[in-house]
């Protein structure tokens, strides 16, 4: 039943490697994995293999936050700075009324994925305290609890404020409070041995018809900045008891968990826009998120889900708590589109079995939608776009972003390079399409180019925005606004 479709979204996708697993009244009834660790490795897949999960950390961070709360260690109508005394929004009012439950449900006033460029794309040299700070810096995009706009930065914060409430840091509190109680035995975070641990799919982009490993992992995997908002790393097999654990929890389970905490889990707490898409698949009425899960009536049925998106790595989980049922998949590959069609396909299982829509026709209706996007809303053509000589560019120099910190835009060889002080990844050449200039990024993992806008003040100023006004909203580069400080070193 399932494996026609995970090989017709392999085939169409043409997916580097997955590991999915499907849960049927409290059972497991189906588990596979297709293609390998890295392309062309002839290592495969295995239920045992780990894949970054991304945001589906954010479910596990607060399960721990939950704890802390069964523990009476903290409580959700908390202020932040109470755990925090030197966090700081924008506004000062908000600074004073963001509550712990505050920093969970994407409606703190930030921007969608604003100060996401100091998480990704990784390694960075940020620092959970820089992230802190940095937050001050960052102009609200609307008011105070009054809309759902994604963001990852205030997980980031969640997670320090588990480790000032729990009084151990993050890495150590998931491991001791989430991880060990439930037999994750192999979910990770912060500082391992890749070796020692073994088994770990890589993340690959596609290239000219080829997936590409890229950012592959040393011998160590350090801790990183972003660990509360995304960056676990489970296999399939732990995936699947996280998801029973909430489905069909056992005694033992319901005492690591109080009913109280995984009700407020799971429950509504900010209303989401309901896309016309989603109206139209899946007869939704209602879509809301709760603390690290989104959740929205399918087909009549209530579904709470979530899903991961890193470079590389794709992910989803869902549940179906009435019927005790629900899926999770990983994929190590670039697949936006892949997730949405599997994803769908594999909920209508449960929810309109008779619909008769299978992979290709909601693959063709993803094709058909990009196909129909507006000029306005496509990515311009760069085929035309030259590089721009040293001596034929005004604004070289040292800039910094109040919250970004310090780039240079300065000659290197016969190209001016924007390089950033604390996001080695970020470097890159810039060029001239018409009157205007772009970056283009010399890492091929970081595949949204921006604009780059010079502006001549005392001192000249520097603004960025994605070429694809439709990329990830990670690449918020319309949140820069850089000041020059000084001539190249």
């Amino acid at each position: 039943m399932y494996d026609p479709i995970v090989d017709a979204v392999i085939a169409r996708y043409h997916l580097p490697g997955i590991a999915v697993g499907v849960i049927e009244n409290g059972r497991i009834v189906y588990t596979a994995t297709r293609g390998e660790t890295i392309a062309g490795s002839g290592q495969p897949i295995t239920p045992q293999t780990l894949f970054k999960i991304a945001s589906n950390s954010k479910a596990m961070t607060t399960a721990l936050l939950g704890r802390l709360v069964d523990q009476g260690k903290l409580a959700w109508d908390d202020p932040v700075t109470k755990y925090l005394p030197d966090f700081r929004m924008a506004d000062p009012w908000v600074t004073r009324h963001m509550r712990v439950a505050d920093l969970l449900t994407h409606s703190s006033g930030l921007p969608e994925g604003g100060g996401d460029l100091m998480l990704w794309p990784e390694p960075n040299a940020f620092t959970r305290a820089d992230i802190i700070h940095g937050l001050r810096y960052i102009k609200p995009g609307y008011s105070f609890r009054s809309q759902y706009q994604y963001d990852n930065l205030l997980y980031v914060v969640a997670g320090e404020v588990a480790t000032a409430a729990g009084g151990a840091p993050y890495e150590t509190l998931m491991h001791r409070e989430v991880f060990a109680p439930l037999g994750l035995s192999r979910c990770q975070v912060g500082r391992w041995s890749r070796d020692a641990v073994g088994n770990v799919a890589q993340p690959h982009y596609e290239k000219d018809g080829h997936n590409l490993p890229m950012r592959q992992d040393g011998p160590t995997i350090p801790a990183i900045t972003s660990d509360p908002a995304g960056g676990i790393r489970c296999d399939l097999t732990d995936m699947l008891s996280w998801a029973k654990n909430w489905l069909v929890p056992t005694p033992a389970q319901l005492k690591w968990l109080s009913s109280t905490q995984r009700q407020e889990l799971q429950s509504p707490h900010m209303l989401i826009p309901v896309s016309n898409q989603r109206r139209a698949w899946d007869h939704t009425h209602v879509m809301a998120y709760g603390y690290g899960w989104r959740m929205a009536d399918v087909d009549g049925e209530w579904v709470v889900w979530h899903t991961g998106t890193l470079g590389g790595m794709y992910s989803m989980l869902a549940l179906l708590p009435d019927r005790r049922s629900g899926f999770v998949f990983m994929i190590n590959g670039e697949a936006e589109d892949a997730r949405t069609v599997l994803g769908e396909v594999l909920t209508k299982h449960f929810t309109a079995p008779d619909a008769g829509h299978g992979v290709a026709w909601y693959a063709d209706a993803l094709d058909h939608e990009a196909a129909e996007r507006p000029a306005a809303a496509r990515p311009p053509d760069t085929a035309a776009a030259t590089t721009v000589a040293p001596g034929a560019f005004a604004w070289r120099g040292r800039y910094r972003d109040p919250w970004f910190g310090e780039i240079t835009l300065c000659p290197r060889g016969d190209r001016v390079e924007w390089a950033s002080h604390k996001s080695p990844h970020m470097h890159g050449t810039v060029r001239q399409l018409g009157q205007r200039y772009l970056v283009h990024w010399d890492d091929p993992a970081v595949d949204l180019d921006a604009w780059l806008d010079p502006h001549a003040g005392s001192p000249p100023t520097l603004t960025m925005a994605k070429l694809d006004p439709l990329g990830d909203f990670s690449s918020d580069y319309e949140d820069l606004h850089f000041q020059r400080t000084g001539d190249c070193p």
